[in-house]
């Protein structure tokens, strides 16, 4: 429902505002569905111009048929499907990261969430040469621990460090920060860069956007009275859909986990953001013995996808990304000088 307000479309000034909700026309939707002949002579104003306001908002406000031959190219144009890097996690996604999309990894804390973004990053960055934003609200990226995962697939110090330029680094530790952070990306250029196909830094275009995490700056505004928390988590909801979908890009966030009052774990944040993600994965741990607790071992459930079954359930080891036995200086000790400058810019 969208009130008449002053200046919405030309013609419609602030004397005949008034006059129309005098006429209990309030909304677009009031003026559309009514007698314009009728509401002329109520409001003293011409059958034309009214006619003509009436036109415009509808052109504005109207949503227009769109054919299914049409929908399926523009998807074909525009859809492209990124791996994760890890056979088990893209079992689980479809083959991977969809642009277009909101995929979720939620979990509690060591379950691997943020190693899963890193690989993911990583994977992204050397492997398809693509550029991705990465956005920290907690504090928990590392890039020694990025460029241990690069020096696991290459030895090639000239290789990481463009790899690590492609990794572009935001920290945004409360949520006007991340919502500052989102709508700048959207008009500063990484992102238009990613629609015109055009080269980022070190070369390729934007293709995910990760947020690691988004429960840990939306969920202390959230239960009680605080119904600012739930406005807010709804514009990083609409900022996050309108850039996957706009730009052409993945964009993987992750989420805490509460317990439901059956005592079952499940995403946080509510039934409100569940409707967010159009894919969702619960990362737990896999400890052998009771005594494991250092176990790399996980388990992921696809609990939400359009496309998969629900609940289907794969195993995999964080430490997939990292496998190579040939790459040195396993905590970034060593490298050039260039390398080095990289890191305490990331890391800064």
């Amino acid at each position: 429902m969208v009130v008449l307000r002053e200046g919405m479309c030309p013609g419609l000034e602030g004397d005949l505002v008034r006059d129309l909700r005098a006429a209990d026309v309030r909304t677009v939707e009031d003026l559309v569905s009514s007698d314009i002949e009728d509401l002329a002579q109520k409001c003293s104003v011409s059958y034309k111009a009214l006619f003509a306001i009436r036109r415009v908002l509808l052109a504005q406000h109207t949503a227009f048929p769109v054919s299914g031959a049409d929908l399926y190219e523009e998807l074909l144009s525009s859809t492209a499907i990124l791996s994760s890097g890890n056979p088990s996690l893209d079992k689980l996604l479809d083959s991977g990261l969809y642009t277009g999309e909101i995929t979720e990894l939620s979990g509690g804390p060591g379950s691997g969430k943020s190693q899963v973004c890193f690989g993911v990053a990583v994977h992204l960055s050397y492997h398809l040469k693509q550029s991705v934003i990465f956005i920290d609200t907690s504090g928990g990226l590392s890039a020694r621990r990025l460029l241990q995962m690069l020096q696991a697939e290459t030895a090639n110090t000239g290789e990481q460090m463009e790899a690590l330029q492609r990794i572009h680094v935001f920290r945004c530790f409360d949520v006007y920060a991340l919502l500052d952070c989102l709508y700048r990306l959207r008009t500063d250029g990484l992102l238009q860069a990613s629609v015109a196909g055009g080269g980022g830094v070190a070369g390729g275009s934007v293709k995910a956007v990760i947020v690691d995490s988004v429960s840990a700056v939306i969920a202390p505004l959230l239960g009680g009275k605080q119904n600012e928390g739930m406005s807010l988590m709804a514009q990083v909801a609409g900022v996050l859909k309108t850039t996957a979908k706009d730009f052409n890009v993945a964009a993987l966030v992750t989420n805490h986990v509460a317990r439901s009052l059956s005592g079952e774990v499940q995403p946080g944040l509510g039934v409100s953001w569940s409707h967010v993600p159009r894919t969702r994965i619960l990362l737990e741990r896999v400890d052998r013995s009771a005594s494991d607790s250092t176990s790399s071992r996980r388990s992921a459930t696809l609990i939400k996808s359009s496309r998969q079954p629900c609940y289907i359930k794969e195993e995999f080891d964080l430490r997939w990304w990292s496998r190579s036995s040939g790459s040195g200086g396993a905590e970034g000790e060593g490298g050039s000088s260039s390398g080095k400058r990289k890191l305490e810019e990331m890391e800064s």
